[in-house]
């Protein structure tokens, strides 16, 4: 696992999504990353440097600072060299244009040529200058190079009341993104891999508005897609019910909804033979009841006691079907002891690879944005996983598949 970079640049271009860019400064200071902004001159006609300054803790840079020979060494070079990863956002017309052909005229776009970091792109614009074939043919050269890292540009209400493609990506969605970069420092060690993860907790209905479930809101699984996103995988997401804005971080993954683990089983099994990983991060149920009504039941009929039946273990039937290329990776929530149950789940299923976690402790387990784990691997392999972002958890486990030997 890469060490976490502390430092942080932030290029704010000239766009109203610019005020977006203030709650991604603000959070990752909370957080504890050293950050810095350059603003250039259209930025600050939506945003202040002042606002910068504030939000980071640290003074905001821009043209006028560049001209100043108030720094002993050339301030590009500096700063440059001091991040980590860089983030340039909004991500106008005019600024990808200077990067897709090596151009530097402002402060930002140096800093882009004085420094060797990932930096990640977050364009936003005008529907109608998002699809000129001059953008679209910048935009297409700067994602080949392995340098630069994307995300969005999404649809919806533009500022210009327009519908449609140009959005800047959400602050949560850049965030991710930011921490997955700082967590891989830009590999991209999953390229032409496709990955497989269930996520989520299914429900097994009584009548159309009772059900059998559990409490997963799937934000693991939501955190494994992201990860293998990241690292350039192809991902496809089967997801029970859950939070509709979670599902607005994973934009660029393929997602598959459904609600009961036969519709689970079903989906999975026809995406099954093109996965090389897959990741059984879903709580799916173990029974469900014996009968199913298709209206809803009125309180004097429900049965004072309620047949189950099994249902299928989805798990132990890949176990069973995969081929020697292919890996598979269950996930155990377990109470007490979290061990001896797994590795027991690991053997009789015929994974390759399962995470234990705990969900009787603080901060872990359903429902919580950490989690904390220990990875066994078939071979023997055993890894314990302090409280950490499920985040950071998934990239973890990825980095263990691959120590191990990762594909076959």
């Amino acid at each position: 696992m890469a060490k976490q970079p502390s430092r942080i640049l932030l290029g704010v271009g000239g766009g109203i999504a610019a005020y977006k860019i203030c709650e991604v400064a603000s959070t990752l200071a909370k957080e504890g990353f050293h950050v810095k902004a350059v603003l250039t001159d259209a930025a600050q006609e939506f945003v202040t440097p002042l606002t910068f300054s504030t939000l980071c803790r640290h003074p905001a840079y821009t043209d006028e600072s560049f001209w100043q020979p108030v720094y002993t060494r050339p301030l590009h070079i500096e700063l440059g060299e001091w991040a980590d990863v860089f983030l340039i956002a909004p991500l106008t017309a005019n600024t990808l244009g200077k990067l897709t052909h090596g151009l530097a005229d402002n402060l930002l776009t140096n800093i882009v040529l004085a420094s060797q970091c990932p930096i990640l792109l977050a364009p936003a614009m005008n529907t109608d200058m998002w699809r000129q074939v001059s953008v679209q043919q910048n935009w297409r050269r700067i994602s080949e190079d392995p340098r630069y890292h994307t995300v969005g540009p999404g649809s919806g209400l533009l500022a210009c009341d327009r519908v449609g493609p140009g959005r800047m990506a959400e602050p949560k969605e850049i965030l991710a993104h930011l921490q997955s970069l700082g967590y891989t420092l830009g590999r991209r060690d999953l390229a032409g891999k496709q990955i497989l993860i269930s996520a989520g907790g299914t429900r097994e209905h009584l009548d159309p508005v009772r059900f059998l479930g559990n409490p997963s809101t799937g934000k693991m699984g939501i955190a494994l897609a992201q990860a293998a996103l990241y690292r350039s995988a192809a991902v496809t997401l089967v997801h029970a019910p859950m939070e509709p804005t979670l599902l607005q971080t994973v934009s660029g993954i393929r997602t598959l909804a459904v609600t009961s683990a036969e519709e689970m089983r079903q989906a999975i099994l026809d995406a099954f033979p093109q996965a090389d990983w897959t990741v059984m991060a879903a709580a799916v149920a173990d029974v469900k009841p014996a009968h199913q009504a298709a209206e809803k039941l009125p309180k004097k009929d429900l049965p004072p006691s309620l047949p189950l039946q099994p249902v299928p273990d989805i798990a132990a039937e890949l176990g069973r079907l995969k081929k020697p290329h292919q890996t598979l990776i269950g996930f155990a929530a377990q109470t007490g002891e979290i061990v001896a149950p797994a590795l027991r789940k690991l053997q009789q299923k015929g994974l390759d690879a399962i995470a234990a976690n705990p969900i009787d402790q603080p901060q872990s387990g359903f429902g919580s944005a950490d989690n904390q784990a220990v990875f066994l691997h078939k071979a023997g392999g055993k890894l314990e996983i302090p409280p950490c972002s499920k985040l950071e958890m998934a990239h973890r486990l990825f980095d263990f598949i691959l120590d191990q030997g990762g594909f076959q």
